[in-house]
């Protein structure tokens, strides 16, 4: 039977918001269903100028509240193995394919699903709905969303990231950072490598102080509620040269940390970064690019938001997983945040991507039972 969030899930996997693509049909169309209903909706275009997140209120924006925050964007679909095209939501009983319909499009339905029950009874706490752009290039988007809630908004109560959960809150993740590292050598021929830059050895050095840095963070500090317990950094793509009787002149490496609480991941990038700089005392020019960096997530078991998701879920929170969200962003800005969605993170980034009806369903119900405590608050 279709439900309302299935039908608007249809149409938000209609839009093919890719990440690092202009994504105003989508957000234009999210900004008209909340119109519809009499809610004004904030469309807060980025620095990009091509994608926009988007803010909306649900009751008094004058007193703190709750914010459910999504991404609007979703990875490519161009891997093989789709049954069908991934962006026309395909239903085969209980399941409902198509890209984002786990990661996160099937939040964003369920949470534009509840919003007439949000209307039906005056709200004493206001219910934010912030969705955001490029969350998939390492959260781009929504810092420029977070910077504009002092002007949108009283102060946040908490913030309840939608990440497929399984409908089950989680307390904590790693933070990350990413970096590009290119070199510039001196091309010419592989027979007088005395009068050339090979930028590939060069980078043999760069990649030496990654992996010993790696083997280092496995020593610990250590925070055991992670898998693995411990921070880590890879390198993650490396590529140059043109042919094998020609010295690359170019070569290009890119590396990612994850963090444990308290540890700041673009720190852990540190040594592989004056390994690289080190190596412009040997004539070769040298390019690092930070490509995206957010701080973990922690937040206490003791803490009001993670008691209200108990609450809520009747499911003990979970202490930690190793993947990242938009959740430490809020945290560090001053807002307490959880991460409480369906769906399960396995299904995300591959052919076939799907969501079940009923696990979409359950979303919408602890959606409007937040609503139900937002009016019990008066």
């Amino acid at each position: 039977m279709m439900t309302r969030a299935t039908d608007i899930l249809r149409e938000l996997v209609g839009f093919q918001s890719v990440v690092g693509m202009p994504n105003g049909g989508i957000v234009e169309w999210i900004a008209d269903h909340l119109r519809s209903f009499g809610v004004t909706a904030h469309i807060l275009p980025g620095p990009e100028g091509d994608r926009a997140n988007l803010f909306a209120t649900i009751g008094p924006a004058d007193r703190p509240g709750y914010i459910l925050s999504g991404h609007m964007d979703v990875v490519p679909a161009r891997e093989a193995g789709w049954d069908g095209d991934p962006f026309l939501l395909r239903i085969e009983g209980d399941r409902l394919y198509g890209r984002g319909t786990t990661d996160m499009k099937g939040f964003l339905a369920a949470v534009l699903a509840a919003v007439p029950s949000f209307l039906a009874r005056p709200l004493s706490s206001p219910i934010h709905l912030a969705f955001s752009y490029d969350e998939e290039a390492g959260c781009r988007g929504v810092p420029h969303l977070i910077a504009r809630l002092p002007d949108l908004c009283a102060p946040p109560l908490g913030a309840i990231i939608g990440e497929p959960s399984g409908m089950r809150a989680i307390l904590a993740h790693k933070g990350k950072a990413a970096a590009r590292v290119t070199l510039t050598g001196r091309s010419g021929h592989s027979s007088r490598p005395d009068l050339g830059l090979n930028a590939i050895h060069a980078m043999t050095e760069v990649q030496q102080a990654a992996v010993t840095a790696a083997i280092d963070l496995a020593q610990g500090p250590f925070g055991a509620e992670f898998e693995p317990p411990y921070s880590s950094l890879s390198i993650g793509t490396i590529g140059g040269g043109q042919a094998v009787n020609i010295i690359p002149e170019l070569c290009s490496l890119e590396l990612e940390a994850r963090a444990i609480s308290s540890v700041d991941p673009e720190a852990l990038l540190a040594p592989v970064r004056e390994a690289a700089e080190a190596l412009a005392s040997k004539g070769f020019g040298v390019d690092w690019q930070v490509l995206s960096a957010y701080p973990a997530l922690s937040l206490a078991p003791s803490s009001p938001l993670a008691g209200l998701l108990k609450e809520l879920t009747g499911i003990e929170p979970l202490a930690a997983v190793s993947y990242g969200t938009e959740a430490g962003l809020y945290q560090r800005a001053g807002v307490e945040a959880i991460i409480c969605g369906p769906g399960d993170i396995a299904r995300a980034h591959k052919p076939n991507e799907f969501i079940l009806a009923s696990e979409l369903a359950a979303c919408q119900s602890l959606i409007e039972a937040l609503g139900r405590h937002c009016r019990m608050d008066a």
